[in-house]
C-alpha cells in the first residue's frame, strides 16, 4: 500500500514527459509534510484538537520517515497544534520530495532516467514502470467524483490534498471538470460523521490550506 504523500507525487507526474508537473515547491512541500500527518493519524499514532497535536503510539511503524516525525513530535518540550507541525517538518525535511520519489523507484513503479537538455543541462525522468498504483488511485477518485457514492476516510485525504495541490485537472476532462471541482470542495470539507478520525482529517487539511495561502 501506499502512502498518501507518495500517492500524491504520482498523481503531479506527466504520463508523457516523464516529469513531475509545475506545482509551486512551498505548496508541495507543505502538501507531503501534511499527507504524512494524515497517515500517522490513520494509523491512531497521533490525535489533535485545534490547539495541540499529540503522540497516541509511539511504537515504531519501521518506516524511517514516519518513526523520526513520531519522535520529533514526541520530543517537543510542549504541545504545539498542527499546523506548527506541517511547518516544522516541511521545514526540517528539505528533501523529503527526492526521499518519496526514490521510494518508489525503489518499489519498481518509478524508473529513474537522466538525460541532457539543450546538450547543456542535466534533465532528470521518471517514466513509469507499474502504472498499476497510479491508475488505482485516479480510478478511484473519478469513480468517488463522479458518483454519489460516500467516501472513506482515505478518499477524503486524497481529494483534500488534490484540491491543496490544484490538482483537479490532472485527473477530470474539461468537460467534468465543473462537477469535479465542486464535488472536491464539498469532500475536502466534510465531517465524516461516526468516523473516528474525522475531526483529525479536517483539521489537518484545514491547516495545509491556511499554511499554502499564507506561504503564497
Amino acid at each position: 500500500m501506499l502512502s498518501f504523500a507518495e500517492e500524491l507525487l504520482l498523481l503531479t507526474l506527466d504520463d508523457d514527459k516523464g516529469c513531475f508537473c509545475h506545482i509551486s515547491p512551498i505548496t508541495i512541500d507543505f502538501a507531503l509534510a501534511g499527507a504524512i500527518l494524515m497517515d500517522l493519524a490513520l494509523m491512531e499514532k497521533i490525535d489533535t484538537d485545534i490547539d495541540n497535536l499529540t503522540i497516541t503510539d509511539d511504537s515504531p511503524t519501521g518506516d524511517e520517515i514516519f518513526d523520526t516525525i513520531i519522535t520529533l513530535i514526541k520530543e517537543s518540550e510542549e504541545p504545539k497544534n498542527a499546523l506548527y507541525w506541517i511547518r516544522e517538518i516541511k521545514n526540517r525535511c528539505v528533501n523529503l520530495k527526492d526521499v518519496l520519489i526514490e521510494r518508489l523507484v525503489t518499489k519498481g513503479i518509478l524508473k529513474k532516467e537522466e538525460n541532457k537538455f539543450l546538450w547543456v543541462f542535466k534533465q532528470r525522468r521518471y517514466p513509469i514502470i507499474n502504472n498499476r498504483e497510479k491508475k488505482e488511485v485516479k480510478t478511484r477518485i473519478r469513480e468517488l467524483i463522479l458518483s454519489d457514492e460516500i467516501p472513506d476516510p482515505k478518499d477524503v485525504v486524497i481529494c483534500s490534498l488534490i484540491s491543496a495541490c490544484n490538482l483537479t485537472g490532472k485527473i477530470f476532462t474539461s468537460d467534468e471538470m465543473d462537477r469535479a471541482v465542486k464535488r472536491m470542495s464539498e469532500i475536502a470539507r466534510m465531517d465524516l460523521i461516526g468516523q473516528a478520525l474525522s475531526k483529525a482529517i479536517n483539521q489537518f487539511m484545514e491547516m495545509i490550506t491556511f499554511a499554502v495561502t499564507t506561504a503564497t
